[in-house]
C-alpha cells in the first residue's frame, strides 16, 4: 500500500528512463493507480499487474476488485497468496486457488506466492509448507492452465526484514519447486515456469540469487519503490 496516483505514475516515468534491457519488467501498483499508470506506460514494454483480486466476475462483494475488471483497464497481470494477503488477511490455499482460476479464466497472467514463517523455517518445515501452498493453489489444473503461472517464492521471514534467504537457501527451494512441477505437469511445463525470488531482493544480492539455475527472476518488494533500485535490480537480471 504506497504511491498515490500521481506517485506512482511519477514512478513509472523515472523508471521507463531508466530501463533499457531486455529482461521482462512488470510494476503492480494499487488499484487507484492502475489506470493512470496504464496511461504512463503506454509505448513501452514495461506490464502491468495488479496486487490482488477477488475470485467472483461479480456481486455483493463491496470493497473487492474482479479479474475482469482488472483485464478491462488493460492489467496484464495479478499477484496472488502474498504473504501479507495471508497472514494479515486470513487468504488459504483454496481461496487462492479460486483466485487463480479467475484469473486465468480472464486471460490474465497470475503469480502466485508461496513461502514459510520463520518458526515453519525453524522446525524444520519449509518444504511441508511450501509443497502444500503450490500444490493447494494449482489444485485441479491441467499442464497446459499451470505453464500459464509464474510461481514466487517469498520466505516470510526475509520481507521487509532485511534478512534474506542465501543463495543457497533460495535455490534449495526453487529446485524442489521446479521437482514438484515436474511432478504435476511434466517436464516440459516445469522448465518453462518462471519461478521468482521474493524477500529482501535488493541490488546488492540480486546478481547473486538471479544467478542461480532456478531463480528465474525476483518479485521485488520495497526495492520497487525507488527507480533507481529496481532498475539497478533489473540490470543485474
Amino acid at each position: 500500500m504506497h504511491k498515490t496516483s500521481a506517485e506512482a505514475v511519477q514512478l513509472v516515468r523515472e523508471l521507463r528512463e531508466k530501463v533499457k534491457t531486455g529482461a521482462q519488467v512488470a510494476v503492480a501498483p494499487p488499484f487507484t493507480a492502475l489506470a493512470a499508470v496504464k496511461q504512463a506506460l503506454q509505448g513501452s514494454a514495461i506490464q502491468l499487474f495488479a496486487q490482488n483480486c477477488h475470485h467472483e466476475k461479480q456481486g455483493a462483494f463491496t470493497g473487492e476488485v474482479s479479474a475482469p475488471m482488472l483485464a478491462e483497464i488493460g492489467c496484464d497481470g495479478v499477484i496472488l497468496g502474498h504473504s501479507e494477503r495471508r497472514q494479515y488477511f486470513g487468504e488459504t490455499d483454496e481461496g487462492v486457488s479460486r483466485k487463480l482460476r479467475a484469473v486465468l479464466e480472464a486471460k490474465l497472467h497470475p503469480i502466485v506466492c508461496v513461502g514459510e514463517t520463520i518458526q515453519e523455517r525453524d522446525s524444520n518445515r519449509t518444504w511441508e509448507v511450501v509443497s502444500r501452498q503450490v500444490r493447494g493453489a494449482l489444485a485441479g489444473l491441467d499442464a497446459d492452465a499451470i505453464g500459464r503461472c509464474t510461481i514466487a517464492y517469498e520466505p516470510v521471514w526475509a520481507i521487509g526484514t532485511g534478512k534474506t534467504a542465501t543463495t543457497g537457501q533460495a535455490q534449495e527451494v526453487h529446485g524442489q519447486i521446479r521437482g514438484l512441477l515436474r511432478e504435476l505437469a511434466g517436464a516440459q511445463v516445469a522448465a518453462a515456469v518462471r519461478i521468482q525470488y521474493g524477500g529482501s531482493c535488493k541490488p546488492e544480492n540480486a546478481a547473486d540469487l538471479l544467478g542461480q539455475p532456478d531463480i528465474d527472476g525476483a518479485l521485488v518488494g520495497g526495492a520497487s519503490l525507488k527507480a533507481d533500485d529496481f532498475a539497478r535490480i533489473i540490470a543485474a537480471a
